[in-house]
């Protein structure tokens, strides 16, 4: 008979959240959701590499950081690119000394467009960025993690839309996201034996630069909001808790999950 694993201590139990000495990886943290979600977890311990196309967007967040008493680095990172990342995630390892949280916050909307007229070199933009943008920094963090005996959390960005159509012009967004749910079982399935655990975070609409385009059509709005059976866009704290579950002990015996925050859009 196997033995019982033994359990967490209560001391243990109350630090099940606890990121401190760890260090995070956030794409696109110069955006909204990428502010967000690295702060958050900084709150709750950890050490943050910034990653955005540029560094002069990412300063705020460096300031939120180090305002925390955590550590901060921005560096400028072209996700579609794998010298860049590579070379990236060498400099993490230098700066930090290790790494163990990877969120993959990078991504575009794009232009949405009816399927029949779409502009093909707009939707491969689409795809370049967040599905192969996503494989190369998990490729890198992955290795990375085996490098240093296993062990890690990897979080996916992915969408609501990456569950079912839409008639707002998703034929690449849409795609792109599903693909990243696909992805984040592959990297689950495939690297459980070296204990790394991936997950997506699906998040429904929320009101940023990249879902300016929706947010300026009264009856795209309306289409939306009867499709959230809590009547309302997601706020960008909403999706912290996901987050710091998802990076931390807590989730320890989670991996391929696609976890929706979404106001109950998936479910109705």
């Amino acid at each position: 008979m196997a033995e019982e694993t033994p359990r967490k201590t209560v001391e243990e139990l109350r630090n099940i959240f606890d990121l401190t000495g760890r260090v995070a990886v956030v794409t696109g943290a110069g955006g909204t959701l990428g502010h967000a979600l690295a702060k958050g977890l900084a709150v709750f311990g950890a050490d943050v590499a910034c990653w955005d196309i540029k560094t002069d967007i990412m300063n705020d967040i460096v300031a939120d950081i180090e305002g925390l008493g955590r550590k901060a680095t921005a560096t400028a990172v072209n996700v579609t690119d794998d010298a860049s990342v590579k070379g990236a995630m060498e400099n993490v390892v230098k700066d930090f000394g290790k790494v163990n949280i990877l969120v993959t916050t990078a991504g575009i909307s794009g232009n949405r467009q009816p399927a029949e007229t779409f502009d093909i070199d707009e939707w491969q933009r689409v795809m370049d960025v967040n599905v192969r943008g996503t494989m190369i920094c998990c490729k890198y963090a992955g290795a990375e993690y085996i490098k240093q005996g296993g062990g890690g959390k990897i979080i996916t960005i992915g969408s609501v839309r990456g569950f079912a159509g839409h008639p707002g012009g998703y034929a690449a967004y849409g795609t792109s996201k599903g693909a990243v749910h696909m992805l984040t079982k592959q990297l689950a399935t495939e690297w459980a034996k070296y204990k790394i655990n991936v997950n997506s975070i699906a998040p429904s609409i929320f009101w940023t630069p990249l879902t300016q385009q929706v947010r300026d059509d009264p009856a795209m709005v309306k289409i939306f909001m009867a499709r959230i059976p809590l009547g309302r866009a997601a706020e960008l704290d909403d999706f912290i808790g996901a987050c710091v579950y998802l990076a931390s002990a807590a989730s320890d015996y989670v991996t391929g999950l696609i976890l929706s925050v979404d106001g109950g859009a998936v479910a109705g």
